[in-house]
């Protein structure tokens, strides 16, 4: 077990100035009512994504405890979940106010999928009790626990919960007697408000309880940024056999700030989920044809995969506009567009050669295909200038700071 130990309490990371970071996890219980935190969907939020890069969170392994003076001990290690049971909504035992994780979360089974607001991952664990004699173990009794953790901020608020959701779908002989509590943890730049999970039992099985726990970020000041991390630790009890612990790893997915353009308030974030920039084309008939081909012709953008990643630096936007635009003729009723977008590390400052198609009044530009460079094309002055709203709007609803992921999708 000590992997997931470690994945949890060893969370420490440099401090961001001014966020008042700290670290690592602490363990200290709290029972009180929090005040009620709703779960956001924001308007990017088109779909779950897995996190880039991952797969199964943690290793298989085991965490036993040494036989006491009657030869008796518990175990707890990872298992493959076989068949999830439904997920719990208004009859799992609402210790707090705690929410119903949304449907989405029967995909999460052994990895992390997440909104721009909202991240979830169920586990699988068995709990053993055992007998040695004569260096002999005898099990007797071991039962099957799924563990739903589920977190959700809010692009408004400084507060993150997470939620805690565990059931024990089947099992047979002594543990059938025992129970379950939690303790909620937290770390880096947010502190714990409440957290409850009082003892449980395992029986009657399939029965879902919940705990829940509320954090609230320290990155509130002016231009302040910060990680928010938090985690559940499970003890199980049998009666006659010493208990043993489960450390969950850490869900250190969420970004508070109050350094969002735009906006007075701080709020957090899932900063690696690439929330969607949406142009309609019924709204936006010529920007959305030309962001469709220019995505077609293999530039990024519209895909989790392939993301843009957004640029505030004023030098970068400039160059990729200057180098995309800056010798665009002069037509009435139209100005240049250029994709993927001046305020994104993917314009031509990062490279690469320019693109145009039918129809664009560009015609000394050739036509070409590939992931490099941009398109550009003449398109509505009026369109290409909402493009600028619907950007900067975009950003700032979404929390999308610098090097923070986004897709351009074309909508009906």
């Amino acid at each position: 077990m000590a992997a997931a130990a470690s994945a949890l309490a060893a969370l420490t990371a440099p401090a961001v100035a001014g966020t008042g970071d700290k670290s690592p996890i602490s363990e200290t219980v709290v029972d009180s009512h929090a005040v009620r935190l709703v779960p956001e969907i924001t308007p990017g939020s088109d779909r779950p994504a897995g996190k880039p890069g991952s797969s199964r969170l943690s290793d298989p392994v085991e965490n036993c405890t040494a036989p006491d003076e009657n030869g008796r001990g518990s175990c707890i290690e990872y298992n493959a979940i076989s068949d999830l049971p439904a997920l719990p909504g208004s009859e799992s035992d609402q210790l707090l106010a705690a929410v119903a994780p949304p449907q989405w979360c029967e995909n999460a089974q052994n990895r992390l999928l997440a909104t721009r607001t909202q991240a979830c991952r169920i586990d699988g664990v068995i709990y053993r009790t055992w007998v040695e004699r004569n260096g002999t173990r005898t099990q007797t009794g071991g039962v099957d626990i799924i563990i739903i953790n589920y977190s959700y901020g809010s692009t408004s608020e400084s507060r993150i919960a997470h939620q805690v959701d565990v059931t024990a779908p089947k099992g047979w002989g002594d543990v059938l007697k025992g129970s379950y509590t939690g303790n909620a943890r937290d770390g880096y730049a947010c502190t714990k408000e409440s957290g409850s999970f009082p003892a449980k039992p395992i029986q009657p099985l399939s029965k879902w309880h919940t705990g829940e726990a509320f954090f609230d970020s320290t990155a509130t000041a002016s231009g302040a940024v910060g990680d928010c991390a938090s985690g559940w630790g499970l003890t199980f009890s049998t009666p006659g056999y010493p208990p043993t612990h489960y450390v969950d790893p850490a869900i250190h997915e969420f970004r508070c700030d109050n350094n969002t353009a735009g906006r007075t308030k701080p709020g957090c974030v899932v900063p690696w989920y690439a929330s969607a920039l949406q142009y309609s084309k019924a709204v936006n008939p010529e920007l959305a044809s030309h962001v469709s081909r220019a995505q077609a012709s293999g530039l990024p953008g519209a895909t989790f995969e392939a993301p843009l990643t957004r640029t505030t630096n004023a030098t970068v936007i400039r160059d990729n506009r200057t180098k995309a635009c800056g010798d665009a003729p002069s037509i009435a009723g139209k100005s240049c567009d250029e994709y993927p977008v001046a305020t994104s590390y993917q314009g031509l400052s990062a490279g690469g050669t320019r693109r145009s198609f039918d129809g664009c009044q560009l015609v000394h530009i050739p036509t070409q295909q590939g992931p490099a460079g941009v398109s550009v094309c003449m398109i509505n002055e009026g369109e290409n200038d909402s493009q600028g709203g619907l950007n900067s709007g975009f950003y700032k609803s979404e929390r999308v700071l610098d090097n923070d992921p986004f897709r351009v999708l074309v909508t009906p």
